[in-house]
């Protein structure tokens, strides 16, 4: 037997509660909308108006952690439920043999999944400059290069510089406003392409959702504003890199305001969303240092995610002729990380890449550094990561073992 919880106002709750009882529904609790985001675990399915107050983001993650679904009754704008990949709305005064059928439509259709999967990737690194934001632009360009659809979204609450480096204003509306009509239930693809500024590269048109222009500006990238901003970033764009800010949230849960904002609570909602993370670490003893300390609660805050390291700007200055063995023997024994991926230090790329404010692959297409990120690009592909066989490249293999380094 089916069971359901009605949220919907009376006395029309209770007389659909009889009627889906004729049905073989057990109408399991009628309660206020108001009580409704605990009830969700006791029943099979939801049924709620089809309002903005009553589809919110919180009542869909509710249904979505215990797998129940969500009937919408009443007259509603088609974008609000498809917004959340809902069926279309049934009309108000629905009967309870058509709210019947209709929860047996959804329990045996096959759900679809999308032949290659959507992703967040998060760009983290510690403090120190290691990179993050160049290998963040990069990586989106050479994900774009695969024939993914890809955006790039800055959310560096403490240094956010994609606008910048893509010679873009920093008065663009960018991930802010995305994150303020998210809030509003009105984030959808149409209005994330209207946010965003596109970018032509060498790989095609890039969508970019810049930063805010002010570090001040952060609690507009509160927790929940951001979660709901990268869930729709999700279903808009195939691939979206995210830059983040090196700093966790930890030390602010130690203040006296535990319901205020957190400072960077940005960073730590990014990487709890990322499908995956992208550590990167400058090739010298000071950024190895910093890196090995914060990784721990990179893994902690991350887990389950897969999390792949990158060590940017290998040189040997720092640690003499063998950095790379010095580096991958350091990381291994510190923090059990097998096989990092290494990029080469091209201060003259990157250089280049500033003066024209464009990506690297632009200015110097047959940079070793571009090469180096093109690699880590075509690892991370889903066809890569999937299906061993094609993922021959030394990049492709070291993304594989990144997983179970990641647990040593």
């Amino acid at each position: 037997m089916t069971h359901v919880v009605i949220a919907i106002p009376e006395p029309r709750a209770t007389a659909l509660a009889e009627e889906l009882a004729l049905e073989g529904v057990d109408a399991v609790a009628v309660v206020p909308l108001a009580e409704l985001i605990p009830v969700p675990a006791l029943a099979d399915a939801v049924i709620v108006p089809a309002t903005r107050v009553a589809l919110s983001p919180d009542l869909v993650a509710a249904c979505d952690r215990v797998g129940a679904r969500i009937i919408a009754l009443g007259e509603a704008d088609v974008r609000l439920t498809e917004r959340y990949g809902l069926r279309p709305a049934l009309r108000a005064d629905a009967s309870g043999w058509e709210v019947a059928a209709c929860l047996a439509d959804d329990r045996s259709a096959p759900r679809e999944t999308p032949a290659t999967p959507h992703r967040v990737i998060a760009v983290w690194g510690p403090q120190g400059a290691p990179g993050r934001s160049t290998l963040a632009v990069q990586l989106a360009v050479e994900l774009a290069r695969t024939g993914r659809r890809t955006a790039l979204v800055d959310a560096d609450t403490v240094a956010p510089a994609l606008a910048l480096l893509l010679g873009l204003s920093d008065d663009a509306p960018g991930i802010a406003a995305a994150c303020r009509r998210g809030e509003l239930g009105a984030l959808d693809d149409a209005e994330l392409t209207r946010l965003a500024s596109v970018v032509d590269t060498s790989a095609g048109p890039l969508e970019v959702l810049g930063g805010i222009n002010r570090p001040s500006r952060w609690p507009e990238l509160s927790a929940a504003r951001l979660a709901t901003a990268l869930q729709a970033c999700r279903h808009w764009a195939q691939d979206t890199v995210v830059d983040v800010a090196a700093a966790f949230d930890a030390d602010d849960e130690a203040t006296y305001d535990l319901s205020g904002p957190r400072r960077h609570a940005a960073t730590t909602t990014a990487l709890a969303e990322a499908d995956r993370i992208i550590a990167v670490t400058a090739c010298d003893p000071l950024s190895i240092s910093r890196f090995l300390r914060d990784h721990a609660e990179l893994r902690r805050l991350a887990a389950p995610t897969p999390i792949s390291v990158v060590v940017n700007r290998l040189r040997p200055g720092p640690l003499g002729l063998d950095a790379r063995g010095q580096v991958r023997r350091t990381l291994e024994r510190f923090a059990g990380i097998a096989d990092p991926v290494f990029l080469p230090d091209e201060p003259r790329t990157a250089d280049a890449a500033l003066l024209h404010a464009r990506p690297m692959s632009d200015v110097v297409p047959r940079s070793a550094l571009v090469a180096g990120i093109r690699g880590l690009a075509t690892a991370l592909a889903p066809e890569a990561t999937a299906d061993s066989s094609r993922g021959s490249s030394r990049a492709s293999r070291r993304l594989r073992r990144a997983p179970a380094a990641r647990q040593a």
